[in-house]
């Protein structure tokens, strides 16, 4: 009769990668212990092995956790009880046949649990990456909405700002804009003095934000002046 303790390291190497992720009953690692030797040909069908007790002590666990371990092993005629005799090495294809089911089945549901952990994770990641997205378009709209532009505006006959100055029509003040120059007669006047009058026909060249555009609308056309 041999040791059967699950302490050796190169007698548990194998199925240490198949048991890493979900830990079987104890019962059940066990049986697929002796089942593994008994495959390997350590014990020869109709070798004795130790008693319960012994199996216990070897294990390191209650007397109950081990004939547990040998009922699945019998009722899969890899061992055979016998009154008075002990445990029996039964079948060592029976045994091979177990190991092959046990590992088959804690592969496949080792896998089930890694797909349901990365399947959370891809929840996780899915909602993180909704979320900054959502963070980024909300900042790029608000950004974009206060980026100011250059624009242009032609003064139209009519409009209240012809012949005053843009320091007399308080354009900056009104409009929150800053005129960048003037185009008069096909010449560009750069950065124009704030005396400087306002014609018919010319296009004041600014940069404001979009409410600044529309305030100018309206202060060129005249409806500053209405209110």
């Amino acid at each position: 009769m041999k040791d059967l303790g699950l302490t050796s390291n190169e007698e548990n190497r194998e199925g240490k990668e198949m048991l890493s992720y979900l830990k079987p009953p104890r019962y059940e690692q066990i049986a697929f212990d002796i089942a593994k030797k008994i495959a390997r040909n350590e014990y020869a069908e109709g070798e004795k092995l130790y008693g319960r007790s012994t199996l216990a002590g070897q294990y390191n666990t209650s007397p109950e956790t081990v004939r547990r371990a040998v009922a699945i092993l019998q009722s899969m005629n890899v061992v055979i009880v016998k009154q008075g005799k002990g445990i029996i090495v039964g079948s060592k294809d029976a045994a091979a046949a177990f190991v092959r089911e046990f590992e088959f089945r804690y592969t496949i549901e080792n896998m089930r649990e890694e797909l349901m952990r990365l399947m959370e994770e891809r929840n996780r990641i899915d909602s993180k990456i909704a979320e900054t997205l959502s963070r980024l378009v909300s900042y790029t709209t608000k950004m974009f909405g206060r980026l100011e532009k250059i624009e242009e505006i032609e003064v139209k006959p009519g409009s209240c700002l012809v012949g005053k100055s843009l320091s007399s029509a308080e354009f900056r003040t009104k409009t929150g804009a800053t005129v960048l120059g003037i185009v008069r007669d096909g010449k560009e006047i750069f950065s124009p003095d704030a005396a400087m009058l306002i014609q018919e026909g010319d296009l004041l060249v600014f940069v404001g934000s979009s409410e600044s555009k529309s305030s100018i609308e309206k202060l060129v056309q005249g409806e500053e002046d209405k209110k």
